[in-house]
């Protein structure tokens, strides 16, 4: 809940900022484009921003226990732990901020999607070490899709993908 709430709070932001400048729709979706394709040469390891990569930590002498202390850790943690959450949410946050109204379902689905494997590998952590001998090819596999995605945002073709994924998907996935 936590990160969640950093999530929506900054998909809010994005969505008040494109509803603002609707006039500028056009220009935010190519800035918004641009900045997917970089965030995809990100994840490709065509560039490292040393900014997104450096690590701080704050040393805390109690634990968080309890939903509250949870709650606050999950705050702390979408907020610190930029080089894992940057670069998809960047892009969750120009495609909110170039397609004002959409913020809450993109939103909802990368928490969803961001959350979940981190309950399954609660119960599973021991044995879910061999997932580490695949992230690399994971990252370039999200890299390469999120510049498919900033190009065709760039040429205003992904509407079509939506329409044509919306075909596809089966009821009880869409919300």
């Amino acid at each position: 809940m936590g990160f969640s709430a950093v999530f929506f709070t900054l998909s809010y932001t994005a969505n008040t900022f494109a509803y603002t400048f609707r006039e500028y729709q056009d220009l935010i979706r190519q800035i918004s484009a641009i900045l997917i394709v970089l965030m995809g040469l990100f994840l490709l390891g065509v560039f490292q921003p040393q900014l997104l990569l450096k690590e701080r930590k704050m040393n805390v002498s109690w634990r968080p226990a309890g939903y509250i202390g949870s709650f606050i850790f999950g705050i702390g943690f979408s907020a610190g732990w930029s080089p894992c959450v940057g670069p998809i949410l960047t892009a969750i946050l120009a495609l909110a901020a170039s397609e004002p109204g959409t913020w809450a379902s993109m939103t909802a689905a990368y928490s969803l999607g961001f959350g979940v494997p981190f309950f399954v590998l609660a119960f599973f952590i021991g044995s879910a070490r061999w997932i580490l001998k695949y992230s690399d090819k994971l990252m370039k596999i999200g890299g390469a899709l999120m510049i498919l995605m900033g190009i065709l945002l760039f040429t205003d073709r992904m509407t079509e993908i939506t329409i044509w994924l919306n075909r596809i998907t089966p009821d009880w996935l869409l919300f």
